[in-house]
């Protein structure tokens, strides 16, 4: 397969601000833009996510341009399917050596197990699997809208701690939660769970369309180990100074 780079991840040995830090780039249209803006940022940043508005547009050639920076990718197309194609999809990112992959916790116990017997699968071919991230709850959705719109009959806390347990389960490797669901996930994971949380804004920046966000002290402090920021960071006139402000509090959190 064209662009395929097994096993080619950016791993610290010891975990770094930077570490924590991925960057998403959906919302930005043109390949060399992207490239300098990775270029701008990659001190700071150790993940790159491509998201579904930006793999439908460019297709797997858009992850050069992260390869290429020694940076983790962070493949976020949110895999819902029947178990075996989900399964296929996870064969196909191992493929492409890409660092984390999102599947939704939503698609049920089966799915999930399926994606994690392909990873496995994967990597018994000589392929470096992907670390399995199960979306628990979008930050788009609060709970009115889970009660009304999609009519689940259990509070949202409720919901998103069956997910992220649904997840263990299954066999994924991390999950990812709002801010504002750390208290209820943290303490009932493994220390080697990851925890990815988007909704990222520093405080008085705009919460565009996600309804529950978090400052990355806040987050850190919960125990997310690793903070999504989109536009926060590419909207940016000055993107590398938003990210060394970030990695700067990080610092102050982790005494690093």
């Amino acid at each position: 397969m064209k662009g395929e780079r097994p096993g080619i991840y950016f791993i610290s040995m010891i975990k770094k601000p930077s570490d924590y830090l991925a960057v998403a780039l959906d919302n930005i249209e043109d390949l060399s833009r992207i490239t300098s803006l990775i270029d701008q940022t990659k001190e700071f940043c150790s993940t790159y996510k491509v998201g579904l508005e930006l793999f439908t547009r460019f297709g797997p050639s858009v992850l050069d341009c992260i390869r290429d920076s020694a940076r983790n990718i962070f493949l976020d197309l949110k895999f819902h399917d029947i178990p075996n194609t989900v399964a296929q999809a996870v064969i196909s990112a191992s493929r492409l050596g890409v660092r984390y992959c999102t599947v939704h916790a939503h698609g049920g116990k089966s799915m999930m197990m399926a994606a994690s017997q392909a990873a496995r699968a994967s990597r018994e071919k000589g392929f470096q699997p992907p670390l399995l991230i199960a979306v628990t709850v979008l930050t788009s959705i609060d709970a009115s809208s889970l009660s009304s719109e999609l009519n689940v009959g259990v509070s949202l806390e409720r919901q998103v701690a069956s997910l992220a347990n649904l997840a263990l389960i299954s066999g994924m490797n991390g999950i990812v939660c709002s801010a504002a669901d750390l208290p209820i996930v943290k303490n009932s994971l493994p220390e080697s769970f990851e925890i990815v949380t988007p909704g990222i804004r520093r405080k008085g920046s705009n919460s565009h369309d996600q309804k529950r966000t978090a400052t990355p002290i806040e987050a850190i402090s919960g125990g997310a180990t690793l903070l999504v920021l989109g536009r926060e960071v590419t909207s940016s006139s000055n993107p590398e100074g938003v990210l060394k402000e970030i990695a700067d509090d990080i610092s102050s959190v982790k005494g690093k």
